[in-house]
């Protein structure tokens, strides 16, 4: 503080002392107060950060959140919002109205523009003769949150917060008798309970004109209001800002003081964690923008999901909706699958660290038996959560998840300590799945408790298709953290039994008469025969033999599975759909990137993009920056009632661009990053940032041209470190030969049913390296759909299926339509092409599909291309 604002406030103190009279404990909040006064005087409110920004017009429906590790605000696009400190709620129906002559004008019929950033969200207001901006922010590291008022104003104009007060812990944990009052001095509502531990302040320097909730034999209200002094003609910035405890009233009053002289460096601060996060993590430059903008988003989106409970620790919770009058704010408590999923996204994009802090969360949580957490309320430590309640190990699932998610993290991370560490976790987590074993050696769910499906119509079964794969898929990653930490002999037995259960498993689940794997066994082994895309869970872990695999694939590829915006549960067709049921019917982003990255894992490029593509749109016609939990199988439009932010759907982007499209996998004990990319015909071009692998970041870009495709590397760090690189090619392409730096180097080709890779591995050397594979005959095809507009039915192209001739001269592609629709594929090297059946290739690089009219249904048609011969 300068002198001269030294000496102003000292007067002002003497001034204040004076008007008072009174004794110390009254005026010593009056300097804090004044000193407050001349910090926020000299602050300037932060610029926005060079990171993701999203705009759009106000939808007044759509779910705003605002999130840190230790608090949260949560609301509409119209300005309404109920604040939480964990696992504290302090108010609800939070709004402003503006005060202009004789008119008291609520603001949100005048919210117009929404735009929000990683560390904030705004909100602009106009008037006739004003425009008010409001920012949103709750800082990442403090129990409480900010909130600045912009504003532009041609006549005198004042600004009144109302709420209501919801001074209340988290579901299922209760305060019991609470109060809220207005304390002058702190020129903010005080909220408290009678026992002095928990607490929370909220309020504004210039906050004036109290009015305080109350009931009587007359009459009542349940809204407290304060207004912010008038703003004369031009500009000037209101801060508000609540802050909570649950250690008392002090702590409570510290943290709020220090937001409200500070606020500009704690939002600047969580602009830098944001961007920060950004760098560190893989980043991508993709020519698809819309894409590219998503899987940003879905990074900051993912990360949000970490908070910091001060009863339990920091663990990953699954989502955020607004309680509204309960106390259960979405799914925004402890769940042991749904962070498990996630950390596969977190470990592709390089967050080892968050990942190693949701492991250890579960950890500490995990059943004497071995059994893993399902779910842990923020308020489990104040009830007798894991004793008295259902909840806690409902699932089955996260008990081989934890063991998969463990070896992921250490293959990626190469952090063997943290296996060791946790071992005895691990293993008594096998040791639970043992005693769920059936008599084929398959774990089940009758009496264990439920796989994916919770209830619902398809249940109830003894082994779901889901539970069991992962059960097999835990044996494998079992083998290779046995092996990490020096036990090979477990690692060999463990290894054998998964070869042994895989087999099973395929027998057990593959049905011929769906020609598909079926949903689930029921309690005399036989199947149960609902084609479900809960079996692309298998097939992320590659546990699903190639053909049958593929005969799965198809199926889902239709549109009676797959919908504009992601994948139904089972067919639209089955007698038990129901396009509004949670378990039956709908569409769940989790299950969209499920199925894109087993079908990328099986070669299913065209299914596998536009289920990629789906999940990542959402993110810009939704809550905006985030992905929803479920949406209608029927119509696209997110569930009234599900997250509308929801960590795993967020982590389902990252996962299918990262694991899926590019096949990127790091392998830490071999100094090895993997690249198997299935991009789009028509994109030339990508980069891939800071990819890291034992200590060392490397930077790849790819180029692409008729003859040739290049990969150039440039790697940071000192060490050993390998590529293994294997693009994908279609099966008509020749491969002239291969050279690294202008040396010729050794190559494999690697045919499958519908595509080629030609694999090459090689050392990343100090400086830029460049690969260059030359090929001749190279073709391909592109699809890129869109979403629908909101409440629409599908109207999308599907490619079924692709097919060559054994001599490559022509190529078969099964796709599905709408009646009457007129649909494009890009085509790389369209030259190739001498005619073509059931299609037009019409303007350069453009094959016209039309669709016969008739029926607003959904109509298959045959296509041929036909090549010269190579």
């Amino acid at each position: 503080m300068t002198e001269l604002a030294t000496k102003l406030c000292l007067a002002c103190f003497r001034h204040f002392v004076l008007v008072c009279g009174v004794a110390r404990d009254v005026c010593l909040p009056g300097i804090w107060l004044l000193l407050a006064m001349v910090s926020i005087a000299q602050q300037s409110v932060p610029a926005p950060p060079s990171s993701p920004e999203l705009s759009r017009a106000v939808r007044t429906w759509e779910f705003l959140p605002v999130v840190g590790t230790r608090a949260g605000l949560f609301g509409n696009e119209a300005g309404r919002f109920e604040a939480w400190v964990y696992p504290l709620k302090i108010f609800r129906d939070f709004h402003l109205t503006f005060h202009v002559d004789d008119r008291a004008l609520p603001a949100e019929t005048l919210a117009r523009t929404l735009t929000v950033r990683p560390d904030a969200a705004s909100i602009v207001y106009v008037g006739d003769s004003f425009r008010v901006r409001e920012t949103l922010c709750v800082p990442v590291n403090e129990a409480g949150a900010v909130i600045l008022l912009d504003i532009e104003t041609e006549q005198p104009l004042e600004v009144e917060a109302s709420f209501t007060a919801d001074f209340q812990l988290e579901w299922p944990a209760a305060l019991g008798g609470t109060f809220e009052d207005w304390d002058e001095r702190q020129h903010a509502f005080v909220f408290g309970e009678e026992a002095g531990k928990f607490s929370a302040l909220f309020g504004s320097l210039t906050a004036r004109d109290a009015r305080v909730a109350y009931e009587t034999n007359y009459s009542s209200t349940n809204e407290n209001s304060f207004r912010l002094g008038a703003t004369p003609k031009g500009k000037e910035t209101k801060v508000l800002v609540f802050a909570a405890s649950v250690t008392g009233f002090a702590d409570a009053t510290k943290t709020y003081q220090r937001l409200l002289s500070s606020y500009a460096d704690s939002m600047r601060e969580s602009a830098d964690y944001y961007r920060a996060y950004l760098d560190k993590t893989v980043s991508l430059e993709l020519p698809d923008a819309a894409l590219q903008n998503a899987y940003d988003w879905a990074r900051i989106s993912t990360i949000q999901g970490l908070v910091n409970n001060p009863y339990l620790g920091a663990g990953l919770v699954a989502g955020y909706r607004t309680s509204g009058s309960s106390q259960r704010p979405g799914f925004a408590w402890f769940f042991g699958r749904d962070s498990l999923w996630t950390s596969f996204a977190l470990n592709a994009e390089g967050d080892y660290s968050t990942t190693r802090t949701a492991l250890d969360f579960i950890s500490k949580y995990q059943r004497a038996d071995g059994k893993v957490p399902h779910e842990i309320s923020q308020s489990a430590s104040l009830v007798s959560w894991f004793k008295d309640y259902p909840y806690p190990y409902v699932s089955a699932d996260a008990t081989p998840l934890f063991i998969i998610a463990m070896n992921d993290y250490a293959s990626q991370s190469g952090d063997v300590g943290f296996v060791r560490d946790k071992w005895d976790n691990v293993w008594r987590a096998y040791q639970f799945l043992r005693s769920t074993y059936d008599s084929q050696g398959l774990v089940e769910n009758a009496g264990v408790g439920h796989g994916w499906v919770e209830g619902g119509p398809l249940l109830p079964v003894k082994n779901e298709y889901y539970q069991a794969g992962l059960g097999v898929a835990a044996l494998q990653s079992l083998s290779n953290l046995a092996r990490l930490v020096g036990k090979e002999d477990v690692s060999k037995q463990l290894a054998a039994e998964f070869d042994r259960s895989q087999k099973v498993l395929d027998r057990a689940f593959w049905s011929v008469e769906i020609n598909s794997y079926a949903f689930a066994l029921k309690q005399d082994n036989q199947r149960e025969d609902e084609v479900s895309v809960l079996a692309t869970v298998p097939m992320w872990f590659g546990l699903q033999d190639a053909e049958h695999a593929n005969q799965t694939i198809t199926q889902l590829a239709a549109e009676d599975h797959q919908s504009d915006w992601g994948m139904r549960i089972i067919s639209r067709q089955s007698k038990i759909y129901d396009g509004s049921g949670y378990h039956f019917g709908s569409v769940w982003p989790l299950f969209t990137g499920w199925a894109s990255v087993g079908e990328y894992r099986y070669h299913r490029e065209f299914p596998a993009y536009s289920n990629l593509r789906a999940n990542a749109l959402l993110g810009v016609d939704g809550s905006l920056g985030h992905f929803t939990e479920v949406l209608s199988g029927d119509y696209y439009q997110s569930f009234s009632t599900g997250s509308p932010h929801q960590i795993w759907s967020s982590a389902m982007v990252v996962s299918p661009i990262l694991r899926g499209m590019f096949g990127l996998q790091i392998d830490a004990e071999r100094r090895q990053i993997a690249l198997s990319p299935h991009v789009p015909a028509d994109w030339t071009s990508f980069a891939i940032r800071n990819v890291r692998v034992a200590g060392i970041g490397v930077d790849f870009r790819y180029r692409k041209t008729a003859d040739s495709v290049v990969l150039e590397t440039k790697r940071a760090g000192s060490g050993d470190c390998w590529v293994e690189f294997s693009p994908s090619f279609s099966l008509r392409t020749q491969v002239v030969k291969v050279e690294l730096n202008g040396r010729a180097v050794p190559f494999k080709l690697q045919p499958n049913g519908n595509d080629q890779h030609v694999l090459v591995r090689f050392p990343i050397a100090d400086g830029l390296s460049t690969l260059v594979i030359h090929v001749k005959n190279d073709f391909g095809l592109a699809l890129t759909n869109e979403l629908p507009p909101l409440g629409s039915t599908s109207h999308g192209l599907r490619i079924l299926s692709e097919a060559w001739n054994a001599s490559k001269t022509e190529l078969s592609l099964q796709v599905s339509g709408l009646a009457g629709i007129r649909y494009e594929l890009s085509v790389w090297n369209p030259g190739h092409i001498t005619s073509v059946e059931g299609a037009v290739l019409s303007k350069p690089g453009k094959l016209e599909i039309q669709i016969p009219p008739g029926s607003d249904s959904y109509l298959q048609q045959k296509i041929v291309i036909h090549f010269a011969r190579p």
